[in-house]
C-alpha cells in the first residue's frame, strides 16, 4: 500500500477512489454543509451554525476551508471576510446531489425502522 500523502489540505490515505472520496466527505460535517446548500441555496456561516446538528465553530470553519479549497463550494465574495461571506455549491458540488439523494433513499429504506422521526428532505 502506498504511503499517505497530503495534497490540497487532504491527507490521501490510498489511491482507491472510494477511500479518496471518504478522505474529503467521510466526516458527517462536510456532507451536511453540502446538504444545507442543496436545500437552502446560498448560506452564510451563521446560517450553517443554526443547523440542527450544531457543528462546532472550529470544525465548521475548517470544513468550509477544505470544501472551498477543493472547489466543491465557493464564497460568493472571494475577497470578503470569510465569516461575513456566503457560500454556494460549484458544479463539482452540484455533482454530489445524486450521491446524497441515494444516501437519503438508502437511509429511508433501511434505517427508518430504527429512527421513526426521520424525514425525507431531498
Amino acid at each position: 500500500m502506498a504511503a499517505e500523502s497530503e495534497v490540497g489540505g487532504v491527507t490521501w490515505r490510498s489511491p482507491c477512489p472510494v477511500s479518496s472520496g471518504l478522505d474529503v466527505l467521510g466526516d458527517k460535517w462536510s456532507l451536511l454543509i453540502v446538504r444545507d446548500l442543496f436545500i437552502h441555496g446560498t448560506r452564510t456561516y451563521s446560517e450553517f451554525r443554526e443547523a440542527p446538528e450544531h457543528v462546532a465553530t472550529n470544525i465548521l470553519a475548517n470544513r468550509l476551508r477544505l470544501l472551498t479549497s477543493l472547489g466543491i463550494i465557493e464564497r460568493t465574495d472571494p475577497d470578503g471576510v470569510a465569516r461575513n461571506n456566503a457560500y454556494r455549491l460549484t458544479p463539482r458540488g452540484e455533482a454530489l446531489r445524486p450521491v446524497l439523494e441515494e444516501l437519503g433513499k438508502w437511509a429511508q429504506d433501511n434505517l427508518k425502522a430504527h429512527h421513526a422521526e426521520m424525514v425525507n428532505i431531498l
